[in-house]
């Protein structure tokens, strides 16, 4: 049996080529023809729409110049496609790096980000040929809730300059209470006009995200916004105003600067560039696979998030990973397959090169707005309020990471957050595990020719009469966290029999802890001349017990507790 068993795990096991094949590929191999291009080509050019204002609007609030979000978008977008294990994921600077690219350039500049992104990309792509997509998607719920809200937060933050208009010096943001001070200390500058406009802007997109969802709504109200300041010539600043003119195409390739000095000081913001990716990424991917009923491929995911981080860095580009709302936008615009996320990244390079100069007139404020939108979209409001009513453990989990991310950094929040769900999860575990009394049928034997009859075993009715046999059944998981107390729930129980049945049927598994304390108890009753018997332990339970030390020398081993009943009533 154990054999057939290791058989059949390998033959359902995913081989390399189904875990690391692009659904590119696969989708070719489907076919691929005319009908399915013009699909994936609206779809494309919708996404593209939709990424052409966000991308610049996320760069400006990271720190960096809008080229640098346009260039992650291109690049980037067009490799998270190409050869990630999502059908539908489209790829690109997203709103929650803006907190760690923000910090990552004030500290060590843009050619710290590249070098950062750059390593990051070697990160995720080790990852997912080490297989590590599986446990990415481990962590709780409410840490990805937490952690997501904290963000959104202090994007919003972020943006309070731009929303109002004041005039701040360079390196007054920081922190959020400093950021907050450095507002306030600013109050002094706000721009009605300023103001007005992001309002404008807010109000365009709620309205037809409302009215008309259809329409590109993000596009439609930068496009107007920058249209009303160029028209009545308004005193706010646009992008041209802080940056100068946008690139009309992309830079030469070079790589980053590799030094032992650098690559030590980025290090910290690689890891979180690498950690937020793969976590955002997946969550993405999952996010598709429950609107199209798919199901993507995790490690080869995180293959192509990498390559797409090297490939970015490689043409001055940002962090980018899976983006939500662009891969449920391409879904929603009826894409056929991976062809649709790079059609996206050439309908925003051709974007560039023709439409380069008009970019410049788009408002900071009017893009401060968008951002404003894209926070509060980003806090998952009805799963926070649930976790926040739900067990102890899960609100502690979600408000240490909301907190720490928001007043910490996001490594702290997503460690704290993980260790505190693990250790609510063991509590809970170790609490479902349970010894209680089984009522089995015992077997009668009567004169030959007459059929056995069965009757229910009560065990209160021969308890420590010295000839019964004890029957309890072990339920839940019973592992380290669990062994203490059913250890200690199981010598209380000792109470003369002769025979004492175990059942395994309702556990779930064993742990070499629990094994070490059903050994204990197994000791102390062959000491008292009691036998023991274990029924409806599954193969890896026993295995467990045997490498404990509780083969069949020490303990017999039933396939029921009818069948042991029977077997000891013949014994």
């Amino acid at each position: 049996m154990s054999d057939n068993y290791s058989a059949a795990r390998r033959a359902a096991a995913p081989t390399f080529a189904e875990l690391f094949t692009p659904k590119l590929i696969t989708v070719l191999r489907e076919g691929y023809g005319a009908k399915e291009f013009r699909a994936d080509g609206f779809a494309g050019l919708t996404v593209a729409i939709v990424a052409l204002p966000l991308s610049m609007a996320i760069a400006i609030a990271s720190g960096l110049a809008p080229e640098r979000g346009l260039y992650a978008a291109i690049v980037g977008g067009f490799f998270v496609s190409m050869l990630g294990g999502s059908r539908f994921q489209v790829g690109g600077p997203a709103g929650a790096f803006i907190v760690l690219v923000a910090a990552s350039a004030a500290r060590h500049g843009l050619d710290g980000v590249l070098l950062a992104t750059f390593l990051a990309g070697l990160m995720l792509t080790a990852a997912g040929y080490l297989r590590l997509g599986s446990y990415v998607q481990l962590i709780p719920f409410p840490v990805t809730v937490g952690f997501t809200a904290g963000i959104a937060v202090i994007i919003f933050t972020s943006q309070i300059k731009d929303l109002l208009g004041l005039t701040i010096a360079e390196g007054g943001h920081g922190p959020i209470f400093e950021s907050l001070k450095a507002d306030f200390e600013a109050i002094g500058t706000f721009n009605p006009f300023a103001l007005a406009v992001a309002a404008a802007t807010v109000a365009m997109i709620v309205g037809l995200r409302k009215w008309r969802p259809s329409f590109p709504g993000i596009l439609v109200a930068v496009a107007a916004t920058s249209a009303a300041v160029a028209l009545f010539d308004l005193p706010v600043v646009t992008i041209a105003g802080r940056f100068g003119a946008i690139p009309s195409g992309l830079p030469a390739p070079s790589f980053p600067h590799l030094s032992f000095a650098s690559v030590s000081a980025v290090m910290p913001d690689a890891f979180a560039f690498f950690l937020l990716g793969a976590i955002e990424s997946l969550l993405s991917a999952t996010v598709a696979d429950s609107m199209t009923g798919r199901r993507h491929r995790a490690n080869c995911e995180l293959t192509g998030q990498g390559a797409a981080n090297i490939a970015s860095a490689i043409f001055g580009g940002m962090v980018v990973t899976g983006t939500i709302a662009r891969t449920a936008t391409n879904i929603r615009a009826g894409a056929h397959g991976p062809v649709a996320g790079m059609l996206h990244s050439a309908f925003l390079l051709a974007f560039m090169i023709v439409a380069a100069p008009l970019a410049g007139y788009a408002p900071l404020a009017s893009l401060a707005g968008v951002l404003a939108i894209v926070a509060w979209n980003m806090v998952e409001k009805e799963s926070f309020a649930a976790l926040i009513r739900a067990s102890r453990g899960d609100a502690a989990a979600l408000l240490a990471t909301f907190f720490l991310t928001i007043f910490r950094s996001l490594t702290e929040a997503i460690a704290a957050g993980v260790a505190i769900g693990a250790i609510a999860f063991i509590h809970r575990m170790a609490s479902a595990a349970q010894v209680t009394t089984a009522a089995p049928l015992i077997r009668h034997d009567r004169a030959d020719g007459e059929p056995a009859d069965r009757e229910a075993y009560d065990p209160a009715s021969s308890a420590g009469s010295g000839s019964s046999v004890a029957i309890y059944r072990i339920s839940g998981a019973v592992f380290f966290g669990s062994a203490a107390s059913l250890g200690l729930a199981l010598d209380r129980i000792l109470a003369g029999e002769k025979t004492f049945i175990l059942d395994f049927a309702a556990a779930a598994f064993i742990d070499s802890s629990g094994a070490q304390a059903i050994r204990g108890f197994v000791e102390k009753a062959r000491r008292q001349n009691v036998d023991v018997i274990i029924t409806a332990a599954s193969e890896l339970i026993r295995g467990e017990l045997t490498r404990a030390g509780l083969d069949e020398r020490r303990v017999r081993y039933a396939a029921s507790i009818d069948a042991a009943s029977v077997e000891n009533s013949t014994s």
